[in-house]
């Protein structure tokens, strides 16, 4: 009989869950690392042999990789890993003026993943260059705090290279050890999300403008944001043109009912491993999928994933429209 890997291995009672924390250098490089092994599927004669504790195991490696969030190349991903290439290169010689990118759109559309998959192609492609090194950081990765502040920025930035901070430090004495470190690692990539929790709009809000520009500026790198609809504030006034001025806007949405949404369902569907799962089905669905999601990327995921988890979980082993119907959506696509 086939089992599927570690499937008898006392270790493998639970899935091994790596830091995820992107805010964080050991979270970067592991997410940037992670290859997760798709589980085989069993005949349905294999499947039948399994002891009640090796199909417990076996029905936990299909949860664990149902619960994983497939990255499937759309159009905006592609699109914003061409860009930040292009960037990259462009500014390689650059002293000063280098130039950004900027993906904004509605929630759910893809733009932390666009800008992940971004990071993680660069690194990787850094790491092929540079075999062994271990002293570099190519990417770095942080989030805005709601109500940032510079000095919280700055910390961010310190967080995610594990430079000790404390209450009494000043923000120049962060801001002097974090560009050194960076330009010591020979940093390329810095990827800022959730730039909508500031506004130019405020004196905080323009204030941690002006300082991730400081940051720009010192460190040799190719700086690119995301956030939601960040265009409707981001380019106002003085410090909004110079933005503007700097960066390309890579606008992001629900994806319309086409072949690229066809595509990406089917793509899903592949990636299923449900025993009484019918080929075909949920493309079949693909109408009413979109109706129900909107064309949000996000919002799909979590339905396929979540109506596979109930099929495993339940022993129905299938996804129909019934049980995608049970499976409740943000409030923005179960109120359309």
């Amino acid at each position: 009989m086939t089992h599927p890997q570690n499937l008898l291995d006392p270790s493998a009672d639970e899935p091994q869950e790596p830091d995820q924390h992107l805010t964080t250098l050991a979270g970067w490089r592991a997410f940037v690392a992670d290859q997760p092994v798709i589980p085989e599927l069993l005949s349905d004669t294999d499947h039948a042999k399994l002891t009640p504790a090796e199909r417990t195991r076996y029905d936990e490696d299909r949860i664990d990789h149902h619960t994983r969030l497939l990255v499937v190349a759309t159009s905006t991903v592609q699109h914003t890993v061409t860009c930040g290439r292009r960037l990259v290169l462009l500014n390689r010689h650059a002293v000063s003026a280098r130039r950004g990118l900027i993906v904004s759109g509605p929630a759910g559309t893809g733009k932390t993943t666009a800008i992940t998959q971004l990071g993680r192609a660069h690194e990787l492609l850094d790491r092929a260059r540079h075999p062994g090194v271990s002293d570099r950081i190519p990417v770095v990765y942080i989030t805005v705090p709601p109500a940032a502040t510079p000095r919280m920025v700055t910390v961010e930035f310190a967080r995610f290279l594990g430079l000790p901070t404390r209450s009494r430090s000043n923000i120049t004495d962060i801001l002097e050890s974090v560009c050194g470190v960076l330009t010591d690692a020979r940093v390329g990539l810095v990827l800022v999300d959730e730039l909508h929790n500031i506004s130019l709009a405020t004196r905080s809000g323009a204030e941690v403008a002006d300082t991730l520009k400081y940051f720009s500026e010192r460190i040799p790198a190719t700086f690119v944001y995301a956030g939601i609809n960040v265009e409707r504030n981001l380019f106002d006034g003085t410090r909004g043109q110079q933005i503007a001025g700097r960066f390309t806007l890579i606008p992001t949405a629900p994806l319309p009912y086409n072949s690229e949404w066809q595509g990406l369902v089917a793509t899903l569907e592949n990636s299923l491993r449900l025993h009484a799962h019918k080929p075909g089905s949920l493309t079949g669905l693909d109408r009413y999928l979109h109706d129900r999601t909107g064309g949000m990327i996000g919002s799909l995921s979590h339905l396929i994933r979540g109506a596979a988890l109930d099929a495993i979980l339940t022993g129905s082993e299938e996804i129909t429209e019934q049980s995608l119907q049970a499976i409740p959506l943000d409030h923005s696509s179960d109120s359309r």
